[in-house]
Parts: C-alpha cells; sequence; structure tokens
C-alpha cells in the first residue's frame, strides 16, 4: 500500500503554488491600507464609503482639506442613502490622489484607526447634491467641529436642505488584506486535497 502523502495529485501541488504565488504578488500590492466608514442619521438616512492610502509613506495622522493633491489619501469614495436604503447620492472624493471638493475635510489617526475632528464629505456645486458634515450646522452656518454630523441636499446655488443629523459616530473599518484570504483559501485547498488522498487511499486498500 502506498503512503497517503505519495498520493497527492499534481494538481494539488500545482494550485497551492498558484496560491503561494499569489500571495506573494499580494503582499507586494498590500502597500495600500483599504478601509471603510458608515455612518447612520436618527431619520434613517445613512451614508458609507471608503478610502485608501500607502502604509508605507503615510505618517500617523493623516488631515485633508480643500480641492487639489492630497497629502497622504490616494482615494476616496462615498454614497447617501434615504431610509428606504434607496440611493440618493455618490462621489468620488478622491481619485489617484486628487480631491475634486473645495470643501473636503477629513482626519484620520490610523494608529488608532480613529475618525476625528472636521469631517466634510460629498460636497458638490450641482443641485440636488449631496453632502455630510460636522462642520456646518442647519442653515449652512460653517462652526468649529462637532460631535454632530449634519447630511444636506444642495436645493440651489446658495441654499441647502437638512435632510438628517445626528451624533452618531462615523466609523472606520480596516478591509481584510489580501494575504489574509489568500492565506486562509491555501489552508482550506490543502484541507480538501488531503480530503481527497483519504478518500483514493480508502479505495486503494479496498
Amino acid at each position: 500500500m502506498k503512503s497517503f502523502f505519495a498520493l497527492a495529485p499534481a494538481q494539488v501541488a500545482t494550485s497551492l503554488a498558484l496560491c503561494a504565488t499569489s500571495m506573494i504578488v499580494s503582499t507586494n500590492l498590500a502597500q495600500a491600507a483599504d478601509l471603510t466608514f458608515n455612518w447612520k442619521g436618527d431619520a434613517g438616512y445613512s451614508a458609507s464609503g471608503s478610502f485608501s492610502y500607502d502604509e508605507t509613506t503615510t505618517p500617523a495622522i493623516i488631515s485633508e482639506s480643500g480641492a487639489g493633491s492630497t497629502k497622504a489619501l490616494q482615494s476616496l469614495n462615498v454614497s447617501f442613502f434615504n431610509p428606504s436604503q434607496e440611493l440618493i447620492g455618490t462621489k468620488n472624493e478622491v481619485v489617484n490622489g486628487v480631491s475634486s471638493n473645495q470643501f473636503f475635510q477629513f482626519n484620520f489617526d490610523t494608529t488608532t484607526g480613529n475618525l476625528f475632528g472636521a469631517f466634510d464629505v460629498g460636497t458638490g456645486s450641482g443641485i440636488g447634491d449631496v453632502f455630510l458634515s460636522n462642520v456646518e450646522a442647519p442653515g449652512r452656518i460653517f462652526i468649529s467641529p462637532g460631535a454632530t454630523s449634519y447630511l444636506y441636499r444642495n436645493t440651489t446655488a446658495d441654499n441647502s436642505q437638512l435632510l438628517d443629523s445626528s451624533t452618531n459616530q462615523i466609523k472606520a473599518s480596516a478591509v481584510p488584506e489580501p494575504t489574509t484570504i489568500l492565506g486562509t483559501l491555501v489552508v482550506a485547498m490543502f484541507g480538501v486535497a488531503l480530503s481527497s488522498n483519504r478518500t483514493v487511499s480508502k479505495k486503494n486498500i479496498t
């Protein structure tokens, strides 16, 4: 009777090798940290988005404001939903390290993983554009960053409609790194391979 390890199919070794290669490539690509953020208003409106930055060059504190080249962020996008979870607005705030929003405000502590201070995303100049801000009070009055975040929709070039507000914290969460996911897949594939080998071994024995 052959050892069950000797019965390992060639394709299993090939698959594991390919996964290992993918993990190495992913490790090189995983220099960018990817995170998501979410907010929920008291009236049921919500916002969700994602952002990324280069872990190797970004300082502990990310502080961005206004339009133009960013200091650290590589990308940031945000989408807004009504209480029925219907999309009412979306914006690619930062693309390839460039912000398109003159009112953009974003502060993030990479050490603690917390958003803090001024936060203003989604602002557009078009009628109907939606934005979330903790530095603009009802009436579009600029204030110091506060605990309350307000969700607005532009109704004219100079006025906005307040849709919702809340003291709920805007929370950021890290997206699992590709290497972690691939590592899990490799372990799972190896488990399947071992299971298949046991089945083949039993058949050879009988």
